[in-house]
């Protein structure tokens, strides 16, 4: 059995990320993108590359191309040859960080929220469902600078489970959505993302462990259960949310030990889970005696009016923990989210959390202590001005790239969009070589089954969209026309 680390093509091809934006050679580049990862610890020494043959396929490059960029590193003495064992990172490289482990750090959406560290560049990152701030926050943080200030600064500072004012109002918004809810029955986190990451650690004690999830499913959620070791179950969805049969047939063959969901605009697929799917998923996971976990992070924009939360149809005893966030709906610099359930396991999340960071920023709480009984106000304006964008982006579409398919979304920020016939992780190569950054379907399921499929969120402004949709419009048009850019000669 091979001892050293291995990483597959498609794993080094979402690694390298926008590495063929710019001007030069492709080999070059190439080249270059490899020689950081080298450096900055991600291929770490003995690493085993993937053929030349099998990354050009992934790159939508010539084979040529990669040839002359492991030529060009082998001569750096930073990778190494051999016959009958292909390409490694060379023994001796040292990292300029200390990893000790010999793995390939991070999960799935490690080069997703790459772009976070990098900046945005001339890429137009897709990779986020983001829109701009609110004016609510502006006021927001004037009446908690005018008004609260003082009392806050007055206390040692230390709230763990939350702000109290935070926690009744986040009470309340549950209680007036159908949901009655005490202020011990939630939990502040700094976002929904820490949420999930306490739960995991109070239910996902032993690897293997089996987690229920949909499928398509967003990365950044998937990979907080994959670096615990879980198995990913999972059931499709239809236009009523998640396939209530396939659910059943999984909960009763493998007995996983959580269900995760995202009945409230699906993220990628935008779908809203009807009324009675939602009480059937909790009598399923009252019958079964799994927990579970409904993730209403992306409730920013609807068409219709949302029904009550998964938890709300309940039967007693069943352990249901809700997720919220005002990162969609307000801000995503307000990193403020929480998590509702009984008082019980919010109560051993809570003792979780306090030793990650023993509070959350008060400051930010107060904020949203200020926003959260103004946000079906909030939630009215972004409904105008969401409304205006996901319009423009379907003419865009249907102006400019007529073969894709969508289905117009319940609500969220995203449509998920299908382009027949074509290879989704190629395309997004080549639409990186013009200066666009998408999510394929391929991050999103474990099964390869969305190959055709890719995220656009359409949060953002009417320019962004505009010059987006422009810039794939090319790069479908090079895909098809000419098949993968960068298979003409190198230039050396």
């Amino acid at each position: 059995m091979d001892r050293f680390p291995v990483v597959d093509a498609a794993r080094l091809s979402a690694l390298l990320g926008d590495w063929a934006i710019g001007e030069g050679p492709l080999y070059l580049k190439l080249a270059a993108a490899l020689r950081t990862a080298i450096s900055d610890g991600t291929l770490v020494a003995g690493t085993r590359l993937p053929p030349e043959r099998r990354l050009a396929g992934l790159l939508t490059v010539s084979r040529a191309t990669v040839v002359a960029a492991y030529d060009r590193l082998r001569g750096e003495a930073l990778l190494e040859s051999r016959q009958g064992s292909g390409t490694r990172v060379a023994a001796g490289v040292e990292a300029r960080c200390d990893l000790d482990d010999g793995r390939v750090p991070g999960g799935t959406a490690t080069t997703i929220f790459q772009r976070l560290v990098d900046g945005p560049g001339s890429v137009i990152s897709l990779t986020r469902a983001l829109k701009e701030s609110v004016p609510e926050v502006s006021a927001a943080v004037h009446e908690v600078m005018t008004e609260d200030l003082a009392g806050l600064l007055a206390t040692d500072g230390y709230h763990s489970p939350g702000l109290p004012d935070l926690r009744a109002a986040i009470a309340d918004d549950y209680t007036a959505a159908g949901l009655p809810t005490i202020p011990e029955q939630v939990l502040v986190t700094v976002g929904s993302q820490q949420a999930l990451n306490l739960i995991s650690d109070l239910y996902l004690r032993r690897d293997g462990a089996g987690v229920l999830v949909e499928t398509p499913s967003w990365p950044g959620c998937l990979d907080v259960f994959r670096a615990r070791g879980a198995r990913l179950l999972t059931v499709p969805l239809d236009d009523e949310g998640l396939d209530p049969v396939t659910a059943s047939a999984v909960l009763g063959r493998e007995r996983p030990t959580l269900m995760y969901v995202m009945p409230t605009f699906q993220n990628p697929t935008g779908i809203l889970m009807s009324p009675r799917r939602r009480r059937a998923l909790a009598e399923l996971a009252a019958r079964h005696q799994v927990p579970l976990v409904e993730d209403s992070a992306y409730d920013a924009f609807r068409l219709g009016e949302d029904p009550a939360p998964v938890a709300a149809y309940a039967p007693p005893g069943a352990d249901v923990l809700t997720l919220g966030s005002l990162g969609k709906i307000v801000w995503a610099g307000l990193r403020t989210g929480w998590v509702r359930g009984p008082v019980t396991i919010i109560e051993r999340l809570a003792r979780r959390k306090v030793l990650a960071d023993l509070g959350g920023p008060l400051l930010d709480q107060a904020i949203a202590a200020r926003l959260l009984p103004r946000l079906n106000d909030i939630r009215a304006a972004n409904h105008a001005t969401i409304l205006q964008r996901l319009d423009l982006l379907e003419r865009l579409l249907r102006s400019q790239l007529p073969s894709w398919r969508w289905r117009r979304p319940d609500g969220g920020l995203s449509l998920w969009i299908q382009i027949p016939g074509v290879d989704i992780d190629a395309f997004a190569q080549v639409a990186l070589r013009h200066g666009v950054e998408i999510v394929p379907g391929t991050a999103m399921d474990d099964a390869d089954r969305f190959r055709e499929f890719f995220r656009f969120p359409y949060g953002y402004p009417p320019e962004v969209l505009e010059n987006a949709v422009a810039r794939l419009a090319r790069a479908y048009a090079d895909l098809t026309r000419n098949g993968p850019i960068g298979t003409g000669p190198v230039c050396v």
